[in-house]
């Protein structure tokens, strides 16, 4: 699957992370954006303070060379100046790190290594969005609707709604849902805000 938003009009919020995963594309990083950024990326109209994306495991040299691009380009990391204790402590460990631009706090990228079978689903699956001459990858839509159904915030169900109407005519509703009951995501909860019943 592969979406074309040529004539989408970029705000800051775009233009801030399309800058971020250029960088990640000349330093030949594999990334997947994920959460609430998908849903803002289609139309939603709501505020994020940080745009989440998982990254393929790094070595250190593929880090430092990621890490000074970033900062040759005027963003910095909120966490630590370090960057050994970044790769160390955050990084390696799954934790955050986040990037906003030099002078800034918000907006930031919230980049973490991926650790799980649903993290290397989205990587391994990420889709394609072509922005003008960008491209950015973000991940499956219907893990996207099912992972945000099982965090469960207010926010988070009316990101998976969104998404649901937008798509459901173009998505594998069968996967979906597949991935729903492997969240174990209650069905009352997936009936309420998607219309569709589970059996």
């Amino acid at each position: 699957m592969e979406f074309n938003l040529q004539g989408k009009k970029l705000n800051k919020l775009d233009k801030f992370v399309l800058e971020f995963c250029e960088i990640a594309k000349k330093v030949r990083v594999e990334y997947v954006i994920v959460s609430g950024y998908i849903s803002i990326l289609f139309g939603r109209a709501r505020a994020t303070e940080d745009v989440d994306i998982l990254t393929q495991p790094l070595s250190y040299k593929k880090f430092v060379e990621f890490w000074k691009l970033l900062k040759k380009k005027k963003f910095y990391c909120i966490n630590t100046d370090d960057v050994k204790e970044a790769y160390d402590e955050f990084f390696l460990k799954h934790l955050p790190l986040r990037f906003a631009k030099v002078g800034t706090f918000i907006p930031n990228i919230e980049m973490k290594k991926i650790k799980n079978k649903i993290d290397e689903m989205a990587l391994d699956e990420r889709i394609v969005v072509k922005i003008g001459p960008y491209r950015i990858f973000i991940s499956p839509i219907e893990l996207q609707i099912a992972y945000k159904l099982f965090l469960g915030s207010i926010k988070d169900l009316e990101d998976a709604k969104f998404l649901f109407e937008m798509f459901k005519e173009s998505i594998d509703q069968k996967k979906m849902v597949e991935l729903i009951k492997a969240l174990n995501v209650n069905k009352k909860v997936v009936e309420e805000w998607l219309g569709i019943r589970l059996r």
